[in-house]
């Protein structure tokens, strides 16, 4: 299985938190998606002859795209990739752009799956996030997506905010399940240097939560999602039997991507490369035919360590055998620190997570990488 993904880096505005890469200048815009779909020829070759399974439109704001031109990437994917009859087609979508027209649209091009940057049902929490939409258009939003006859859908949530009660976050969780969503994204307010945010926490006019409050509201996660018959199938994701992300899930698996558009990565087992984080240069460097990207052979060590950090994420664990190193070994104390801790445990040939553990799921990966001077 390969996925293929497209980066539209273009927003109306900046949210406060947000350190991806895009741009609220249009400028350019016309001339980036042509030389998207230019990378998209040049570069057809590299998934060789795996199948394309998912296809996923991230960024920025991909619903801010006429659905013309999102039908004819997936168009063009299709004519230069063999691409499943039956692939997972996401794009990411902000209430404010969810019309039943525009729905329609959509899936006439071959979206199959929405993912809603809903992120709260609170005036004032969007506000201070920097959002475009309102609670209403959040609530409108998702009742369109419901009985739009899309195969899946799922919507963001943020906690961890500033002075958020166990009750808020209560609160949230329930309009959420009440409108009977079939998977959840649901990510920890952090913050990322260079930001807005960042600027207000340095400047004293933002004062973030104790770990305390945030460990709380993920255990709350957790419990809702469990009673709801959601599974906790990734850190950061809930999603109904048949409802998980199946593009997401091949990054944590190690499949092999490839990624168009500026700041896009892609990932091919035992390389991985990235695009200029600049959408002018990135125009410029396609049109004139220069180096756009740079790129790194992974070493033996670096897979070990990137099999941990994403597998250990997931439901599913490490399978112990695949490792290329034996970090294990290596790290037999801390290995046992966190199973006498009933943090991880050893099942089936696989190093997976327990409940607990997953609160401290980077701590424990990182306790457990390789360096060269280990080999």
């Amino acid at each position: 299985m390969s996925g293929l993904y497209f980066h539209i880096p273009f927003c109306r505005q900046a949210c406060t938190y947000c350190d991806f890469h895009f741009s609220t200048n249009k400028t350019h815009q016309a001339a980036v998606l042509d030389a998207m779909e230019l990378e998209l020829i040049r570069r057809n070759k590299e998934l060789g002859d795996a199948t394309v399974s998912t296809i996923y439109f991230g960024g920025g704001t991909p619903s801010l795209l006429d659905p013309e031109r999102i039908a004819a990437f997936i168009q063009q994917a299709r004519d230069l990739f063999r691409v499943d009859r039956d692939a997972e087609v996401t794009l990411e979508a902000n209430p404010d752009d969810i019309t039943a027209e525009r729905l329609a649209e959509w899936k006439s091009a071959g979206i199959t799956r929405i993912s809603l940057g809903t992120q709260s049902f609170r005036d004032d929490r969007l506000r201070f996030m920097g959002r475009t939409h309102n609670a209403a258009h959040a609530l409108k939003s998702i009742n369109l997506i419901a009985n739009a006859g899309f195969k899946t859908w799922t919507i963001d949530l943020i906690y961890g905010l500033p002075e958020m009660e166990l009750a808020e976050w209560d609160e949230q969780l329930r309009i959420a399940l009440d409108h009977g969503m079939p998977h959840l994204s649901a990510y920890c307010l952090t913050v990322e240097p260079r930001t807005a945010l960042a600027h207000q926490v340095k400047k004293g006019l933002v004062h973030m939560p104790e770990d305390d409050a945030q460990s709380a509201q993920f255990d709350r996660l957790m419990e809702r999602m469990d009673e709801a018959g959601l599974d906790h199938y990734e850190i950061s994701n809930f999603g109904r039997p048949g409802h998980y992300a199946r593009h997401n899930t091949s990054y944590w698996e190690g499949a092999s991507y490839l990624g168009i558009g500026p700041s896009a990565h892609s990932f091919f087992g035992n390389s991985r490369r990235w695009n200029v984080a600049n959408n002018a240069g990135y125009a410029k460097a396609l049109k004139e035919g220069t180096t756009y990207w740079e790129g790194e052979t992974l070493t033996p060590v670096q897979r070990t360590n990137e099999r941990l950090m994403t597998g250990l994420r997931t439901q599913w664990g490490v399978e112990i055998e695949a490792l290329e190193v034996d970090a294990l070994r290596i790290n037999s104390s801390a290995l046992e620190r966190y199973v006498s801790k009933g943090q991880a445990m050893v099942r089936d040939g696989r190093l997976v997570l327990t409940k607990a553990g997953r609160h401290f799921a980077d701590r424990i990966a990182s306790d457990l990488f390789v360096t060269d001077d280990d080999r």
